[in-house]
């Protein structure tokens, strides 16, 4: 619904506008105090041509009043990218798209994880790596691979700090796609936390990942089968428009977020080709 009044007029772009980029916080206190600045300086200007027409606040209009956008948020990938997977984080101030990104190159098995990350989310790179290679005959890797290469997790925005259980198996299909050389789908992204032994156990914060998720343009979302009771508790109006994929085990992940173009790829993971 528009926000509205003498002499101005804010379209709803305009305030989803303002909302994203000039504001972040949980309340909407400094929304408000945003809406502000933005109608004294429409004011002004009706002062300054004495006018006495209606000025329309849209989408392109922000910038002029407040100055260049002052934050970003997460979007999905324009495309399937080899060794780059998208999770979900919980923030204070709302959900956020997680990117990972894995490189693999020659060397003897070191291990290097950096992006500002947390005792708790260096935890959850060493047992998805242990995951994988508990799996690499599966995954039709040779059991020797972690001796051969070395691998460089990263989680970009490395002013930020991050920690955590729940990227654990967006760390493990970000490693898996990256070593088996097979792309993630970019219109996917998931939330879990990583076993050992490849379980998927439940996360907090669901609705708020749903939220981020929803903005950024995913359309489908991987979820712990334990958090099935938390659905209830995202807005109707964002399941409409994304898919919630329970998961227990992190084979039905990979199945489900990896994209095979080559039918010998499809075969050895069991997923979808391209």
């Amino acid at each position: 619904m528009a926000f509205s009044g003498e002499p101005r007029e804010f379209s709803e772009k305009a305030i989803l506008g303002i909302i994203r980029h000039y504001t972040r916080e949980a309340g909407v206190r400094n929304l408000e105090r945003e809406l502000a600045a933005v109608c004294r300086k429409v004011a002004v200007e009706v002062v300054k041509n004495a006018r006495n027409a209606r000025v329309r606040v849209t989408s392109s209009s922000p910038s002029k009043y407040l100055g260049p956008a002052r934050f970003r948020y997460g979007l999905a990938e324009t495309k399937p990218q080899v060794g780059v997977a998208t999770g979900l984080a919980w923030t204070d101030l709302g959900g956020e798209l997680l990117s990972v990104e894995v490189t693999i190159v020659p060397g003897r098995g070191k291990l290097t994880v950096t992006g500002q990350l947390g005792d708790v989310m260096r935890e959850s790179a060493h047992a998805a790596l242990s995951y994988v290679h508990s799996r690499a005959s599966a995954l039709g890797l040779d059991p020797n691979f972690y001796q051969k290469s070395e691998i460089h997790i990263h989680l970009p925005e490395g002013a930020v700090p991050k920690d955590g259980p729940s990227a654990g198996i967006t760390l493990a299909t970000a490693l898996v796609s990256a070593l088996c050389k097979v792309p993630v789908r970019n219109d996917l992204a998931m939330t879990g936390e990583i076993t050992l032994r490849g379980r998927v156990l439940p996360i907090g914060g669901l609705k708020e990942k749903a939220l981020a998720a929803h903005r950024g343009g995913i359309k489908i979302i991987l979820i712990p089968k334990d958090n099935e009771k938390d659905v209830l508790d995202i807005p109707s109006q964002v399941l409409k428009n994304i898919s919630l994929v329970q998961v227990e085990h992190m084979d039905d992940v990979i199945k489900r977020a990896l994209v095979a173009r080559r039918p010998e790829t499809t075969r050895v993971l069991g997923i979808s080709a391209m």
